[in-house]
């Protein structure tokens, strides 16, 4: 058992970290599920911005949580520095999907494409898969955690088809108005981004689960 291990258990440990990464998943979870409102609701733009706006601020504040509790805590369940890039990724998935709401806004998107609805729906199905990964983390279930990023993973690959598909369309079809081409590509761009970082909290996931194992 190396040094730090005996450390930890010879010390009171702070559960509490489990808690805010807990907290974060499902609020990246809620943040898709209202984005993708906008599938059945194509005119409540403003209001689904609004919501995801709020979740957003959401997790900035259980980020700031985590912060600050990592820096008041001497011994933490595993390593602060697994705890603080865990928890800043997962804001990284409430901030762009944020970022989306307010892209449909601003390019004025009155309606969602099948690859832009299929895309949210993708989302919507990967943060369930990392609210249910993330508790794994407080009751030790390492192998499930390694399960599960492999779901991600595959996820994202698919999203990573289901974008490129998309992009490959717009830019052949000769018919496609400029600016319809630029607003339906910023936001395609913007969902793919989430997923990615839905994929670096599954590979973080996995590397914690890999090392404590």
């Amino acid at each position: 058992m190396g040094f730090q291990n005996v450390v930890r258990w010879l010390m009171p440990r702070e559960d509490h970290f489990y808690g805010f990464l807990e907290q974060q998943a499902q609020v990246a979870h809620r943040a898709a599920r209202a984005l993708a409102k906008f599938n059945d609701e194509p005119g409540s733009l403003e209001s689904v911005r609004d919501e995801v706006s709020k979740l957003e601020h959401e997790g900035d504040d259980l980020l700031h949580g985590m912060e600050d509790a990592l820096a008041r805590t001497f011994v933490t369940p595993i390593d602060r520095e697994d705890l603080q890039r865990l928890s800043r990724r997962l804001d990284d998935v409430a901030d762009l999907l944020d970022l989306t709401g307010r892209s449909f806004v601003l390019f004025g998107v009155t309606e969602p494409t099948k690859p832009i609805t299929a895309l949210m729906l993708k989302l919507v199905e990967c943060t369930q898969v990392l609210t249910e990964a993330v508790p794994r983390l407080r009751r030790h279930e390492y192998n499930e955690i390694v399960e599960a990023g492999r779901r991600v993973q595959d996820m994202e690959h698919e999203a990573d088809i289901l974008f490129r598909d998309a992009i490959s369309a717009l830019f052949r079809d000769p018919k496609i108005d400029a600016k319809v081409l630029l607003r339906e590509k910023e936001v395609l761009e913007d969902l793919e981004n989430a997923m990615d970082r839905c994929s670096s909290v599954a590979r973080t996931l996995t590397n914690i689960a890999v090392k404590n194992g």
